[in-house]
C-alpha cells in the first residue's frame, strides 16, 4: 500500500471516528524528558506517584512491547461533549468541559480501537497497541512532534485552527513511521493570559505547571482537604478548572464562531435564584448520599474519579465558597469525620460569620 493511500485511509476513519486531526511520530527520546524529570524532582507532582513511576516507561515506550516504533497520535473535540450522559447532569454544579458527559475512558479507546481493528486487518503481522492518558506515555511530546499543536504556556496543547479542547490518544505501532513533516510553530507570543488568570498561581511561569496548585489536582487526583489559603481560591470550581484554557485567545477565537454561549472566565458565577436553588439541591444530595449511591449517581461520569469523600470535600468547598446557608446542616453532619472536621469547622465558622481561625 502507497504512502498516500495509507494516509488517505487513516484521514477517512479518523473522520468517521470523529478525530478531529492526526499525526505521526517516532518512538525515541521524548523532547521533553528532561524538562519531565526536573519537574517531578521538584515533586510538582504531588499525590502522583505513578507519574513518578511510569518515568521508565515514558523514557522508552518500547518497554511496553519491544516491536514498537512509532505513534499514530489522534485528536478528539469535547466541547461541545461528544458523549453526552442520559439523562443529562445538573448544570448547577461547575465542571471542567471534558467532565460534562461520559468520561472519556469509556468511549475514545473504543474509537481507537476501531482504527486499529482496520489497521490490523491490513497488516496482520504488525502491532497496534491503544492508548490513552491513564497509559504511561508523554503523549503531548509524541502529539507535538505529530504536528497536532504546541505546548501553550498553559502547558495544553493549542492548534491555532482548532484550540485546545480536545483529548489526546495514541496507536503505538511496529510499523516505522518518521515524525510528521512540520511541527506547529509557537504563537503564544507575549500573551501571558493564562497565567495571570489562575486563582491559584498554579502556573509558576511559562509552561510550567504546580500540580499542588492547580484546582484540577485539588479538586480531581488529590486525596487531601486543601489548604487553608487555597480553599476560597478554588471559587465554586467542583471538579476541574478552565480557566487557563477559557481565557486563550486561540480558545476564544475558535470558539466564539461555533457556540453561542462564550467560555467562562471568572471564578465565581453569578447565580439567579433558580440556578442557586439547583446548586443547593445538587450539593445536598451529595452531602447525603452513602458512598455506594453517589458510586452508582457518577457511574458513567468522570465526576466518579474523585470518589465520595472528594465529591463531599468538593460540595463543602463549593458551598461555603458560595455562601449557601441552607446546607448548614449536610455540612454539619460531617464534622465526626477524621478527613473532613477541620474542613466542616471551617466552613461552618464563614456560613455562621465567626473568625474561621477560632
Amino acid at each position: 500500500m502507497s504512502t498516500s493511500t495509507f494516509h488517505d485511509n487513516l484521514n477517512n476513519w479518523a473522520n468517521q471516528e470523529g478525530f478531529s486531526h492526526w499525526g505521526q511520530a517516532s518512538l525515541h527520546t521524548p523532547l521533553s524528558l528532561e524538562f519531565y524529570r526536573s519537574w517531578l524532582e521538584q515533586n510538582y507532582h504531588g499525590e502522583m506517584q505513578y507519574l513518578a513511576s511510569h518515568l521508565q516507561t515514558k523514557e522508552n515506550p518500547k518497554l511496553l512491547n519491544a516491536r514498537l516504533e512509532s505513534a499514530i497520535v489522534f485528536a478528539h473535540p469535547y466541547y461541545p461533549h461528544p458523549s453526552p450522559l442520559m439523562p443529562p447532569p445538573s448544570q448547577s454544579l461547575r465542571t471542567a468541559l471534558y467532565a460534562q458527559g461520559v468520561d472519556y475512558h469509556l468511549w475514545l479507546k473504543e474509537k481507537l480501537e476501531s482504527v486499529a481493528a482496520r489497521l490490523r486487518e491490513l497488516y496482520p503481522d504488525e502491532v497496534f497497541l491503544c492508548f490513552t492518558d491513564s497509559s504511561p506515555i508523554l503523549e503531548r511530546d509524541l502529539a507535538y512532534r505529530a504536528g497536532l499543536g504546541w505546548v501553550g504556556k498553559n502547558t495544553c496543547l493549542i492548534d491555532p485552527k482548532k484550540g485546545s479542547l480536545f483529548l489526546i490518544g495514541e496507536i503505538l505501532s511496529s510499523i516505522r513511521f518518521a515524525d510528521s513533516l512540520e511541527t506547529v510553530p509557537d504563537f503564544c507570543g507575549t500573551c501571558t493570559r493564562c497565567i495571570e488568570i489562575c486563582p491559584t498561581g498554579a502556573l509558576e511561569s511559562p509552561k510550567l505547571l504546580n500540580a499542588q496548585k492547580c484546582i484540577s489536582y485539588l479538586t480531581i487526583e488529590s486525596r487531601q482537604i486543601p489548604s487553608l489559603e487555597l480553599r476560597s481560591q478554588i471559587g465554586d470550581m467542583f471538579f476541574g478548572c478552565d480557566l487557563c484554557q477559557s481565557i486563550c485567545p486561540w480558545n476564544q477565537k475558535v470558539f466564539s464562531k461555533k457556540m453561542e454561549a462564550k467560555l467562562e472566565t471568572a471564578l465565581h458565577r453569578d447565580l439567579s435564584e433558580e440556578s442557586r436553588q439547583e446548586l443547593v439541591a445538587e450539593l445536598r444530595e451529595i452531602l447525603s448520599l452513602s458512598g455506594k449511591r453517589l458510586q452508582k449517581k457518577f457511574s458513567d461520569s468522570p465526576l466518579l474519579r474523585a470518589g465520595p469523600f472528594g465529591l463531599r470535600r468538593n460540595a463543602i468547598v463549593v458551598a461555603t465558597n458560595q455562601k449557601l446557608l441552607e446546607l448548614t446542616a449536610e455540612i454539619q453532619n460531617w464534622e465526626k469525620d477524621p478527613k473532613l472536621n477541620e474542613l466542616v469547622s471551617w466552613s461552618l465558622a464563614l456560613l455562621t460569620n465567626q473568625d474561621p481561625a477560632s
